[in-house]
């Protein structure tokens, strides 16, 4: 048989995927490829078929008018998956976590795992569940799934503080603690937030503006350290007079004005987002 030649590029995504998913050799992960090549084949025939007039595959929740990506979903939300495939991703590294065979009804709300890439340990808050009408090479080539995950992931958590602010989030868990876990996660991550979407964390170092008020809160440093509560912090307040007083303000405080959706990002220090790995 005539030997196939491979790319660079191309050979070290094959060792990528053979060491994340501890295959024992390349041809089980042309293998692997080759099944979910299949899967994909399936979908499109799906969708073929619902343009036809025939039965349409159940979405996944949340109107695409309403959210960042059709394809792109965070746990969280997911309640049906095409075909009865999942296939998460790690937001912080852009790392294929699993691909797992699901049956409905989905019941992963207390799903979670450890990025075998980056370490990060992750639940159904931060972990993106991606289509199989994504297309993953073409973005993996373009550089852009990276930013596809995390956008994901920042438009999730900002329409859920919406949702808890408006009272019609349906959650069991404390808002209070929602606040912590994307605080959390934000801070792991070390992304730099953006200026048009309202903060959803409370960091050192980044300079915040009270929407309602004009005021600027410039972040110190933590005075308390809570193991599953957000901390109080030092800040300095700047007015919209030009006067700047050093405060202390509480966890009740601070997130209380991030689920009111009252701060953003005035100013982060630069540099302060992790490269992907």
């Amino acid at each position: 048989m005539a030997t196939i030649r491979l790319k660079d590029w191309t050979k070290a995504e094959l060792e990528d995927i053979r060491e994340a998913e501890a295959h024992s050799s390349y041809d089980s992960v042309i293998k692997s490829l080759l099944k979910d090549r299949k899967l994909a084949q399936y979908a499109d025939d799906a969708a073929d078929a619902a343009d036809t007039g025939s039965d349409a595959p159940v979405q996944s929740e949340g109107d695409p008018a309403d959210t960042a990506f059709e394809d792109l979903t965070v746990l969280a939300e997911l309640t049906d998956a095409h075909d009865d495939v999942l296939f998460l991703w790690c937001p912080n590294c852009g790392n294929e976590l699993v691909h797992l065979t699901v049956e409905r009804p989905l019941g992963l709300s207390v799903f979670e795992m450890e990025c075998q890439r980056c370490l990060t340990h992750l639940d159904r808050h931060a972990i993106v569940a991606i289509e199989l009408r994504y297309p993953i090479e073409q973005k993996m080539i373009a550089d852009q799934l990276q930013a596809d995950l995390k956008s994901c992931v920042i438009d999730y958590w900002d329409r859920t503080l919406e949702a808890a602010a408006a009272g019609t989030l349906e959650t069991e868990t404390a808002v209070d603690r929602l606040v912590w876990q994307f605080d959390q996660y934000h801070k792991q991550f070390t992304w730099d937030w953006p200026t048009d979407v309202p903060a959803v964390s409370f960091v050192p170092g980044v300079t915040y503006r009270d929407t309602t008020i004009g005021e600027r809160i410039e972040v110190l440093e933590a005075v308390t350290e809570n193991r599953n509560a957000m901390d109080a912090y030092r800040v300095e307040r700047h007015t919209s007079d030009g006067d700047a007083v050093q405060d202390q303000l509480d966890s009740s405080t601070i997130v209380d004005r991030i689920v009111n959706r009252d701060l953003v990002v005035a100013e982060q220090p630069v540099g302060t987002t992790k490269p992907a790995t």
